[in-house]
């Protein structure tokens, strides 16, 4: 059977990142694998991240939604019918950063999935620092993409004390606790706080065969177009120290609505395209051969006018593209 993993996680976690370092691990162990973007979005941006680890032994599917869940889950079970067909070892899903799990576990009891695919690995990427004005509706999403995780893999660790830490898995007990559900991370069993770099082949071992967890929750009905949106900058062009200025200003600015993530490729005037990863503990561009140019901001109630004035006169037409999640 193929083996399939889930590398879930709330927006702007990381999930990218760290599927860059897994997918590496799992290719030296001569594993042959598919990374499937299961997006609600129409522009996949984490998809272009990971282009680079195309290979004969790597290749990327994605599937789209935008027209409800069913819809949505419909689509992810058909391109799992398809990549069961082409000879690979391991699945490795990365949906949107706003999940249902049950989807996942649903679709996969189907028949003819449930014969072809086993359930190996479900893990949940999670922001080191705590968060102290998360939103009840994110408090929700957290905690049901952590509930059945064998594995809470902690991101962005780097310079985040141990009383941080302990703070971090102290808030996800308590999100935890409020959707009634009686599982509870301890950090020694049931959390990875290691920067990924230096992460060891046992590590990893440990972490691809991490299991699951079938939890009990109280399910909320939450559609993410009601509290989660992405805006789409397309064609963005600006110098650099404007670039960062513009994207600090926004994470920064209470009235653009919670920014969780900027990401993305663009142009600079003095620079040349560069890769944009931006969160409010850290502002990352790196310069890239040219390529697509798409911005996308990524939070909770994002207000787009407010937004909007930061790239006005920057873009070739002013104004955003299109919606969805990230």
């Amino acid at each position: 059977m193929i083996k399939i993993d889930l590398v879930t996680g709330f927006l702007g976690s990381g999930k990218t990142t760290f599927i860059r370092h897994y997918a590496r691990y799992l290719l030296a162990r001569g594993e042959r694998i598919c990374i499937l973007e299961n997006d609600y979005g129409a522009i996949n941006i984490d998809m272009v991240l990971l282009k680079d680890l195309l290979g004969k032994n790597l290749s990327l599917e994605m599937v789209i939604g935008g027209d409800g869940q069913s819809a949505h889950q419909r689509r992810f079970r058909t391109k799992l019918i398809s990549i069961a067909m082409l000879g690979y070892t391991r699945v490795i899903v990365e949906p949107s950063g706003i999940y249902d799990v049950d989807e996942f576990f649903d679709t996969l009891s189907d028949d003819p999935l449930d014969r072809w695919y086993e359930v190996n690995t479900v893990l949940s990427i999670v922001d080191a620092h705590p968060v102290k004005d998360r939103s009840t509706e994110s408090g929700y999403v957290l905690a049901s993409e952590c509930a059945d995780a064998g594995k809470i893999i902690l991101s962005k660790t780097r310079g985040v004390s141990e009383s941080e830490i302990q703070e971090t898995v102290s808030g996800l007990n308590q999100a935890m606790e409020t959707i009634h559900c009686n599982r509870r991370f301890t950090l020694d069993q049931d959390v990875i706080r290691k920067d990924w770099e230096e992460l060891t082949e046992a590590e990893f071992d440990a972490i691809a065969s991490a299991g699951y967890v079938k939890a009990s929750y109280l399910k909320h009905s939450l559609k993410e177009t009601e509290h989660y949106d992405s805006l789409f900058y397309m064609n963005v062009l600006m110098p650099e120290q404007a670039l960062r200025d513009a994207i600090t200003g926004i994470l920064g600015n209470p009235a653009a609505g919670k920014v969780y993530r900027i990401k993305g490729f663009t142009e600079t005037t003095d620079r040349g395209f560069v890769e944009v990863n931006a969160t409010a503990e850290n502002l990352s561009m790196q310069p890239i051969d040219k390529g697509t140019s798409v911005l996308v901001v990524i939070g909770e109630k994002l207000v787009k006018p407010v937004i909007d004035t930061y790239f006005k006169g920057f873009t070739e037409s002013g104004d955003t593209v299109m919606h969805g999640m990230a």
